[in-house]
Parts: C-alpha cells; sequence; structure tokens
C-alpha cells in the first residue's frame, strides 16, 4: 500500500468562511474557523467525533453543554463532539479544528 502524499496549505490562502475545508482528505477532517468579533455559531454536536481546537489568532468563547471555555491566540482545547458547541468571537478569531473519529472499546 503506498502512503499518501506529504499535503502542506496555508491558512490565509484557504478559501471560504466561516468554515474552509484544510486539506481534501476526509480522516482526520480539518477546517480553518473565522469568525468575526461578536459573530456566534449556532449551538451543534458533532456525534461521535473527538475535536481539538487550536486558536490560531483572537479571541474565542467556547461554550459546551453552556459551559463556558475562555480561549485566546495559541489555546488548544480537546473535546467530544457529543457536547452541544457553541462559539463566539470575543474579537476577530482564527482557529484550526481537528476532528477524529471517536474510539470503540
Amino acid at each position: 500500500m503506498t502512503e499518501p502524499e506529504p499535503e502542506r496549505v496555508r491558512l490565509d490562502e484557504l478559501d471560504g468562511a466561516p468554515h474552509a475545508v484544510v486539506f481534501e482528505h476526509d480522516a482526520p477532517r480539518t477546517i480553518r474557523l473565522t469568525l468575526e468579533s461578536d459573530q456566534q455559531l449556532p449551538a451543534h454536536r458533532h456525534p461521535d467525533t473527538d475535536i481539538v481546537c487550536h486558536l490560531v489568532e483572537g479571541e474565542l468563547d467556547l461554550a459546551l453543554d453552556g459551559e463556558s471555555h475562555h480561549l485566546t491566540a495559541g489555546d488548544l482545547l480537546r473535546f467530544s463532539g457529543d457536547h452541544e458547541i457553541a462559539p463566539t468571537a470575543i474579537e476577530d478569531s482564527v482557529a484550526v479544528l481537528v476532528f477524529a473519529p471517536q474510539e470503540t472499546d
């Protein structure tokens, strides 16, 4: 089996807002999230998925089941997509989100 070639991208060259697909391959799904100051995404879930959020720029309030997690540039937060997720930008923000299938026992 041939291994896929490494892929390299620049976040500032991706198209799409608030979501831009980083890599064309599905696993792990990776997106760039861009939010303007005070912009909020509706509460939602990503069932059966573990998520890593890396806030690259800005300041973000990430509510998980209503519990606030304050992130500043450089922070990483790992959480289950089974939570109700509601991000709100405190200032213009850019994050990279990696979605991985949860391991089964």
